[in-house]
């Protein structure tokens, strides 16, 4: 289930409200280029930060400055910035009605919610945490 932000704070959706299939291609390319990386330790990158912002967007530059921050601290955790200028197919695709709206993918590309607004840093790592949550080790034969 896709979940939806309102001023930085990530919320689930009511019901009965539309929610989007999933990311356009373009999109899904941008953050598979950007979790292809793997970290420093060797471990994959599992989930992307995409903003999309425009050219004149005070608060894109706020935004991006706190991502940009949040993903340098957190393993696993990457961001990039998609210009809707250049691209307004995304945002009416994903209904987009305000910049800086981020979307966050896991590593499959699917979404796993957005918000719109400058975040709050700890709400937004709060809300992270369980994606980046190392997967519980296997259980071997005893």
């Amino acid at each position: 289930m896709a979940h939806r932000a309102w001023q930085g704070r990530p919320r689930v959706p009511r019901k009965g409200v539309e929610t989007v299939t999933g990311p356009p291609e373009r999109v899904r390319e941008l953050a598979a280029r950007l979790l292809a990386e793997p970290e420093e330790d060797g471990r994959p990158a599992t989930v992307a930060l995409v903003q999309l912002s425009s050219t004149f967007c005070a608060p894109c530059r706020h935004t991006r400055v706190v991502l940009a921050r949040l993903a340098r601290s957190t393993p696993g955790l990457r961001h990039t910035e998609l210009d809707l200028g250049s691209a307004p197919e995304v945002g009416e695709r994903l209904r987009v009605s305000r910049t800086p709206t981020t979307l966050v993918l896991r590593a499959d590309g699917t979404e796993a919610f957005r918000f719109a607004g400058v975040p709050k840093g700890e709400a937004l790592a709060e809300a992270l945490a369980p994606l980046l949550a190392p997967p519980p080790p296997a259980a071997g034969p005893t």
